[in-house]
């Protein structure tokens, strides 16, 4: 597997990317939010990848961090979603914004095109799903875990649901989340959680 690209940002387009190393121009695919992100052509630019290959084609896509990566695997993880489909998705939602739709139910968020509601309510129940089976797999429970600080307890529980969507173990996703500042908004615990957990890699 080709895990990242680093590079001279070359060509952009809609959907679709070049960045040259080596003497060899990479084309990769890849969502809107990432494209937001890129420096100008011809800076220096890295982008985590995913190699998808089907019996008529060979595709490199292209995420600005990890985080956008593993929700593009969750999402072609989830029946009836191909690439295409969860590029459109990342193309209109932050990772943080897709785990915060997923933990708490909203597949309206979801919605792209080529993402229509019977396969957004799909992404929801197979994601939240798999995020409950994990739970009862690894036999841990609320009772074993560092307790957020009074009054801030919905926005820690929702910010920790939607780390365990990105693939997060509970135990970790709270410890992330119980030493933030509780008066934070759940978005921004999710994502400052994210950099704390990456931090530990």
């Amino acid at each position: 597997m080709i895990y990242s690209v680093s590079g001279t940002l070359a060509f952009v387009e809609q959907n679709h990317v070049v960045i040259e190393c080596g003497g060899i121009g990479y084309s990769i695919k890849t969502s809107m939010m990432t494209i937001s992100k890129l420096p100008a052509i011809g800076e220096q630019v890295k982008l985590f990848t995913h190699l998808a290959v089907k019996e008529d084609a060979i595709d490199l896509y292209g995420f600005y961090d990890e985080a956008e990566r593993t929700m593009f695997k969750l999402l072609i993880g989830v029946s009836g979603v191909g690439p295409k489909g969860a590029v459109s998705v990342l193309s209109n939602l932050s990772p943080e914004r897709f785990a915060l739709a997923v933990a708490s139910g909203d597949a309206k968020a979801i919605r792209a095109p080529g993402i229509g509601p019977k396969t957004a309510e799909r992404i929801v129940l197979e994601l939240r799903d798999k995020v409950s089976k994990e739970q009862a797999a690894s036999g841990i429970t609320g009772a074993e875990l560092p307790v957020p600080a009074a009054g801030v307890q919905a926005n820690a529980a929702e910010a920790i649901s939607a780390l365990e969507v990105l693939g997060y173990a509970r135990a970790e996703a709270t410890n992330a989340v119980s030493s933030l500042d509780g008066s934070l908004s759940v978005e921004e615990l999710i994502k400052r959680g994210l950099k704390a957990l990456a931090g530990k890699v």
